[in-house]
């Protein structure tokens, strides 16, 4: 260390959280910004910066204005009080919406009229068109619609998390008295209203429209009478609601946890409290102030937009059967070792099922395998393993941990179909998997109702962690096969997630993960395992383990090096572990897609530490940590990144790669995503991003495609 009085405790070395999550949101919205970027595209990542925002109200500004209202004024380690940081994201927050909202009402939606796409206001519509909307409004719109009025007799409405609504003024003609009404805006209809392709004239100039529609609000506001017949209708303006929607379940005091988890998910949806109100520029004083007080929010929590709310739900227009203007569809390849069994996703009845069978694990048993989705096909290998564990009558046991999945998932038909074919399916459903746990819920009572042993986790502990073993009856002996990764098994997130996987029958693998489940399904105090480092037994330990053995390493004249990818850098300790190294001489490289707390290239502190984050076609999602270790390279991959909550309060495996050939592959990949001049951002030392940009005479370097070409190859 190059100077013993350095205080790394300092709030000066670190970045607040929720502020670069921010940037984070930024860098994506970004991509909507970009002209390179498909039109269809950009729509894209316009609704994915408003549902990522949804979920960053929902639960961290949720969770700092509980923290304010519980008077807590503990710092974060970056010096920050609950209160500054709420209005820090507000001023962060503020211009970053309004550059969103100007850019789809002026850019992206002139871009589409030139495309034959009409997202059109009520005011241009032709009188042909008038008609049909008032049709459609007396028979789709109106039966489900319910007024809310709001006076003496009729309390201030409950209104549900994300409800998009329509603040109405109404004039009483006998007394004149003025009234005020809510109008929800139904879920269960379309957002866009949809004409038909005899309707889609929208002007002279205008040939053969590929789509037109209008907003589902301004067909509502536009027939208000038929919903207050007598009344005069004076204006509406259109708001949106968003509330606390963290779960608080005491799982130590909840005897069912299952059931504690469904009557939370019934609170969620009106119980929290208002966390911000989003209304329309137009929205007068007096509106505004009556909604303010009903929903007990302040100034600093209602955002006026000038334009369209609600923009997530622009993913509707996004998935237009338009291909010219989206990514050329990317079909995941199958990697050699799979081929030969391809067949077998489309003839379960095949009279020789049990011949490929026994070729599947004996491929296994021949040399680990590495699996990168999605750039490998999801279907064609995990699913595929977990499908052909089902029907082998060899196979005895099938463990798993379920933290996501997709709602019609193929992984659980194949879990239930191995229960009734009598194997022993143990599945770990992780109940409190947040925004998941209604979809959890489902399928644990379905998998319990055929025989699946269902588990709920440990108390206090999320099960985070992706692993699979298969328990099977081999010629010679009983034998385990497992699959541990970085991702969810859900078919569905594996073709736009980056993941990696490692399936194997090393015995200390499959004999790691027999006491990680007997772990977290029965009673034990494991506090070791041959290779696996787990959460929150041994994870954060050994990784500073290593981080300080690179610095070691430096320090004696070795060389130091480390590089690791994965979502987010927080946790304390790690990142002064990795502060000690770069003083001691280590490089490193960190790839890190969303927060990151620690402060890059700072003099003294971390002049060795370089960050990017790749934002581009599909999510980064993979965990890789590579240490040089004086040339005998360790390398590891797993479900964790290093945040508090995943080394400390969630179950985490990440396994090391040993076959000289599959660690090859992950340095490559490394090296690939360390190279990307199209899709990186560099993190500086005041906390922003800079896009890398290419140099003149340098090649164009697209991680994205050139490992999509890798694999066709």
């Amino acid at each position: 260390m190059k100077d013993q009085t350095i205080n790394l405790n300092e709030p000066q070395y670190y970045f607040n959280r929720e502020l670069s999550w921010l940037e984070f949101n930024y860098r994506v919205l970004q991509e909507a910004l970009n002209e390179k970027t498909l039109l269809l595209e950009r729509l894209k990542f316009t609704a994915i910066f408003s549902s990522n925002l949804d979920e960053f109200f929902m639960v961290r500004v949720a969770a700092l204005k509980r923290q304010i209202e519980a008077e807590v004024t503990k710092l974060t380690p970056d010096g920050r009080t609950p209160i500054q940081q709420i209005q820090e994201i507000n001023n962060r927050l503020r211009p970053l919406i309004k550059q969103q909202v100007e850019n789809f009402e002026y850019n992206l939606k002139k871009e589409l009229v030139t495309h034959g796409i009409h997202l059109i206001n009520f005011f241009d519509l032709n009188q042909e068109q008038r008609n049909y909307l008032h049709e459609y409004f007396e028979k789709n719109i109106f039966p489900v619609l319910t007024p809310l009025a709001v006076d003496p007799s009729h309390p201030f409405p409950h209104m549900s998390n994300l409800s998009l609504n329509l603040a109405v003024l109404v004039k009483n003609p006998d007394t004149g008295a003025e009234l005020f009404a809510r109008v929800k805006v139904p879920k269960t209809l379309p957002r866009f209203v949809t004409f038909p392709a005899e309707l889609r004239q929208v002007s002279e100039q205008s040939e053969n429209p590929l789509w037109v529609g209008v907003p589902l609000e301004q067909v509502m506001a536009h027939h208000l009478s038929l919903l207050f017949p007598g009344m005069n209708v004076q204006e509406c303006h259109n708001f949106r609601l968003t509330r606390d929607a963290d779960l608080g379940v005491q799982e130590d005091e909840a005897d069912d946890l299952l059931l504690a988890i469904q009557q939370e998910l019934r609170k969620r949806r009106f119980a929290g409290s208002a966390v911000r109100l989003e209304i329309h520029a137009s929205m007068p004083d007096n509106v505004k102030q009556m909604l303010m007080q009903g929903l007990n929010l302040e100034e600093k929590d209602i955002y006026e937009i000038d334009g369209l709310l609600g923009l997530n739900d622009l993913f509707a227009l996004a998935s237009l059967p338009l291909p010219f203007l989206k990514d050329k569809p990317w079909n995941g390849v199958t990697p050699p070792p799979f081929n030969q069994f391809q067949v077998l996703a489309m003839a379960k009845e095949n009279e020789d099922d049990n011949t490929i069978s026994e070729e599947f694990f004996a491929m296994i048993r021949r040399s680990d395998v590495m699996l990168h989705h999605p750039y490998h096909s999801f279907t064609a290998t995990v699913q595929q393993f977990i499908t052909q564990a089902a029907h082998d009558p060899n196979v005895m046991a099938i463990k798993m941990t379920l933290y996501r999945t997709s709602g019609d998932s193929p992984i659980i038909k194949a879990l239930i179909e191995a229960a009734e074919n009598g194997k022993q399916v143990v599945a770990l459903v992780e109940l409190k998997a947040r925004f998941d746990e209604e979809n959890n819920i489902l399928w644990a009572r379905k998998l319990e109702k055929v025989g699946v042993h269902v588990v709920y986790g440990i108390v206090g502990l999320k099960t985070h962690t992706k692993i699979i073993l298969v328990v099977r009856k081999d010629k010679d002996k009983i034998r385990r096969y497992v699959h541990i990764g970085t991702g969810n098994y859900n078919p569905k997130t594996a073709k736009l997630y980056t993941d990696i996987g490692l399936i194997s029958c090393r015995e200390d693998l499959g004999a790691d993960l027999t006491d990680l489940f007997n772990f977290l399904t029965g009673y034990s105090k494991q506090k070791a395992f041959r290779k696996l480092l787990v959460a929150p037994v041994t994870m954060r330990d050994r990784m500073i383990e290593m981080i300080e053995r690179e610095g070691e390493n430096a320090k004696n004249g070795g060389t130091g090096r480390i590089v690791a990818k994965m979502n987010s850098v927080v946790d304390l300790p790690v990142i002064q572990a990795l502060y000690r190294a770069s003083q001691a001489g280590v490089k490193i490289d960190l790839i890190v897609r969303g927060t990151c707390s620690l402060r890059p290239q700072v003099e003294g502190i971390s002049n060795n530490i370089n960050v990017i984050s790749i934002i581009g076609r599909f999510l980064e999602h993979s965990r890789i940590f590579y240490f040089h270790n004086n040339g005998e390279e360790e390398i590891y991959i797993g479900s964790a990144d290093w945040m508090g909550r995943n080394l400390s309060r969630r179950v985490e495996a990440i396994t090391p790669i040993e076959d000289p050939k599959l660690v090859k592959q992950l340095q490559e990949i490394l090296g690939i995503m360390l190279s990307d001049n199209q899709q990186t951002w560099e993190l500086q030392a005041d906390g922003t991003y800079i896009r890398r940009t290419r140099q003149k005479g340098e090649k164009e370097l697209n991680a994205h495609k050139i490992l999509m070409n890798m694999v066709e190859q």
